[in-house]
């Protein structure tokens, strides 16, 4: 830096260093203004001259090429480039607060060009059958929304004729009020904040740029959906205001029960009853799946609860990737109703059995287990 300068350096003047980010070099101009503005020191021609000096140094330091250029040639590289319009700066209403607080201020009260109304997000729920949310489906959709209108196409103002700028708010949307030593931003109430007026507005419309309309829509749904996922369509929800853009359109999932079929992610689970007769002699039977019908080849001797897996068998995953499987549960079903003479055959097969426990190992290992049991409480 020049051994000319007789300024104080920026970075000193901010409390900085000179690798200070942008928003330590906000925060830092913030904290000085708050303390030193003239309207909080009336009368004070130090605290004058510390403000001018602190916003003399945020003019430089927040602008990325004037700091590069004082970082390389000190103050005489920004001469006149900062700090030219003295102390009164600008403003509103004659305040020497002036844009340069507002500015560092905006994000606080909003500000910038103002941004025409966007329209509402509306949400649709929509309950399928398990099929269709693991093959897809598409479903057509009767949506009661609001629409642009077609006679002036969404602009509000009558054919031919354009809305002019807000002549309050210079097409901003925002208007500056000082209170204070605040410098406040507020939308405009003239033109509500959409920075254009109508003079001559839709007839149709009567200058709001929309109506009702129930609007018919087809939806495809996606392979592998479940209860709970969203589908969102870009600007199917209403119309926004005059020259504003539409919402979004989200479809809200919800998979219905099934009567044989339960779903876990990707995977489903049924259960499969069959009499002991199969579950003791083996044999194949047929088992539904989306998919249709498959065979299940059950060993001989299979106990109730006992899981088969059918690979594939599943659901496809929404973002793509190979099926789930199906999980089948055998469960093996008592006998009920029967007649005299079956339960004659039961009894008699039991009697079989009861001569040699090899055929109930699990129910003898339980009976051992139980004996030993009570064995112990004994001791």
């Amino acid at each position: 830096m020049s051994k000319r300068d007789s300024k104080r350096d920026y970075y000193e003047v901010l409390g900085l260093s000179r690798h200070a980010s942008v928003e330590e070099i906000k925060k830092n101009f913030r904290r000085l203004a708050m303390k030193y503005h003239p309207d909080r020191n009336p009368g004070d021609k130090t605290a004058e001259e510390c403000f001018k000096e602190a916003r003399e140094a945020y003019e430089v330091l927040s602008d990325d090429r004037k700091r590069a250029l004082y970082d390389q040639y000190g103050h005489e590289g920004v001469s006149g480039a900062a700090g030219a319009g003295g102390f009164g700066f600008g403003g509103t209403g004659g305040s020497p607060f002036g844009d340069i607080f507002g500015d560092i201020f905006g994000d606080i009260f909003g500000g910038g060009r103002a941004n025409s109304q966007r329209g509402a997000d509306l949400r649709y729920n929509l309950e399928i059958s398990l099929s269709e949310a693991v093959f897809g489906h598409t479903v057509e959709l009767s949506i009661p929304t609001q629409v642009a209108c077609s006679e002036c196409n969404g602009s509000g103002a009558r054919k031919g004729v354009k809305p002019i700028t807000c002549h309050d708010c210079e097409g901003y949307g925002q208007v500056r009020m000082q209170q204070g030593f605040f410098s406040v931003q507020q939308t405009c109430p003239t033109c509500r904040g959409a920075g254009k007026l109508i003079k001559d507005p839709c007839s149709s419309c009567r200058g709001q740029g929309r109506h009702k309309k129930t609007k018919k829509l087809s939806v495809k749904i996606p392979p592998g959906v479940d209860t709970g996922d969203r589908i969102r369509l870009s600007n199917e929800g209403e119309a926004g205001g005059p020259g504003g853009t539409p919402g979004d359109l989200y479809v809200q999932i919800n998979v219905r029960a099934h009567e044989i079929f339960a779903r876990d992610g990707v995977n489903l689970h049924c259960e499969v009853p069959i009499s002991f007769i199969a579950a003791t002699l083996g044999g194949e039977l047929d088992i539904p799946t989306l998919n249709g019908r498959v065979k299940l080849k059950v060993p001989a001797e299979t106990q109730s609860g006992k899981v088969f897996r059918l690979k594939g068998m599943g659901v496809p995953p929404v973002r793509g990737g190979s099926p789930g499987d199906m999980m089948c549960k055998v469960v093996v079903e008592t006998p009920v109703n029967l007649t005299h003479k079956q339960k004659e055959l039961l009894q008699q097969f039991d009697k079989t059995l009861s001569a040699d426990n090899k055929h109930s190992p699990r129910s003898k290992s339980w009976f051992d287990q139980v004996k030993k049991f009570f064995e112990d409480i004994k001791l």
